[in-house]
């Protein structure tokens, strides 16, 4: 959860680099709270009234991630569009979020494994 709340506080911010595992989790509870959004406007029979309002309060913290996690793979956060390109863009797209850091800084930041070293290896701490 922590991670998505520090995606949500870094709102639009589009500078930086953001590493595998905030980038995940973000999408894991991001796609987890859009499935209770659709089972709360079920329940309350109000059709996807409650699914399409977090999806537009979430559009930019998700779009920012994304390039954060673009930048920290050394990609330009355009790159994104590759997703345009049926099946092949979606895929290549898919390749660049699950592909480890780049070493050291790059053009557009500290890798932030680097910054918290014992957060390196998954320290318990960072679990909660």
């Amino acid at each position: 959860m922590e991670w998505y709340l520090k995606a949500l506080r870094q709102y639009a911010d589009f500078e930086g680099r953001a590493r595998r595992k905030e980038y995940w989790m973000f999408t894991l509870f991001n796609l987890i709270f859009a499935i209770l959004a659709v089972v709360i406007g079920g329940l309350l029979e109000t059709g996807a009234i409650f699914y399409f309002i977090y999806v537009l309060a979430t559009f930019i913290p998700n779009l920012s991630v994304l390039v954060r996690r673009l930048h920290d793979v050394g990609k330009s956060g355009w790159m994104y569009l590759v997703a345009l390109i049926p099946l092949v863009g979606f895929i290549w797209l898919l390749v660049l979020l699950v592909t480890d850091s780049q070493p050291g800084d790059n053009e557009y930041g500290p890798n932030p494994k680097e910054e918290n070293s014992g957060d390196y290896f998954g320290s318990a701490d960072t679990l909660d």
